[in-house]
């Protein structure tokens, strides 16, 4: 898009997480990239300076707290307290990915719920709005007490491959129990049949694949998930798939932290491809032939207009 956004109220700022995707999706809105530099003291600790005029201004700062989490989440932090301090009319939080969501509930006894307290360090700090996309778990939305867009990742996902010439008799697949929702929105969108692994997980980061419930055989199966971080999940699920006669197998998913071994078990697995968005900027070493990315900054750029000119960001997926 060349049409220039002429609303001067409305910033946009990025620090380090995602600096492509922020490029990206202030030119879908039509804005130069405001202007601020995040600098370290050689002790480590963040510096911010918001380098024009903001005072008034409807500001959107994007930043996903992807790895390194901590840093990302202080620079997040630090840049809320700057903007506020510079009379900011709303200080509105695009975080694609939403690091600690994890971490939603207490599964065990003296565990604490960090994707709460991190809700409510952003909100302390002074933030007016948060954006972001595919939340690992959709009650996350509560432990604010401020607006939240929350976004979706399938609609994007399912377009890949409703357009990919050569599928036919799909089946669109749940890694787990907790995915179905997600699967059948994508099952909706292609008009598809689910199935779902049914898989016991003896520790963290350490999957047992069971059984699958539903038809697969012969079919082209497409595994859905909205974060893929070791990859163990999902090239078990693949394997398991292929196992019991699926004719191949795709994956797909919103958040690729992708850490540790999952490039490798990815490329050696029967997954014939990954199909993941930009909400976490992936770095040269991890790119591989089998992984095709799609961006999110038309959606997301949309949905910073909407929220700026306060029209309905929920027509979006409609």
């Amino acid at each position: 898009m060349s049409n220039q956004y002429l609303d001067p109220n409305l910033k946009v700022f990025t620090l380090n997480s995602n600096r492509q995707l922020a490029t990206e999706i202030a030119k879908v809105i039509g804005v130069e990239l405001g202007k601020c530099s995040v600098t370290r003291f050689s002790d480590g600790e963040i510096q911010i300076n918001i380098e024009e005029s903001i005072r008034g201004c409807d500001v959107f700062v994007i930043q996903s707290t992807s790895l390194p989490v901590n840093e990302h989440l202080m620079e997040l932090l630090i840049m809320i307290d700057a903007l506020k301090r510079a009379s900011a009319k709303t200080i509105n939080l695009v975080m694609p990915y939403y690091g600690y969501a994890r971490q939603d509930r207490k599964a065990r006894a003296r565990e604490p719920i960090t994707a709460k307290l991190v809700a409510n360090l952003l909100e302390k700090a002074g933030a007016t709005r948060v954006i972001t996309l595919d939340l690992h778990a959709p009650q996350i939305q509560g432990f604010f007490d401020i607006p939240i867009d929350h976004l979706m990742g399938v609609p994007i996902l399912s377009e890949y491959f409703k357009n990919k010439k050569g599928l036919n008799d799909i089946v669109i697949v749940s890694p787990d129990h907790g995915g179905v929702t997600r699967a059948r929105k994508m099952a909706e969108r292609l008009k598809a049949p689910i199935a779902i692994i049914d898989k016991r997980r003896p520790k963290p980061n350490v999957a047992e694949v069971m059984n699958i419930v539903g038809n697969i055989e012969g079919k082209v199966a497409i595994l859905i998930d909205d974060i893929i971080d070791t990859a163990g999940t999902i090239t078990l699920a693949a394997n398991a798939l292929v196992e019991n006669g699926a004719s191949e197998v795709f994956a797909c998913c919103t958040h690729p932290v992708l850490s540790g071994p999952a490039i490798d078990r990815i490329e050696n697995s029967k997954i014939k491809e990954l199909v993941i968005t930009n909400s976490i900027a992936l770095p040269e070493e991890k790119k591989n032939g089998k992984i095709v990315p799609l961006s999110v900054a038309p959606l997301i750029g949309e949905a910073i207009i909407r929220v700026h000119e306060e029209q309905s960001v929920s027509t979006l997926f409609d």
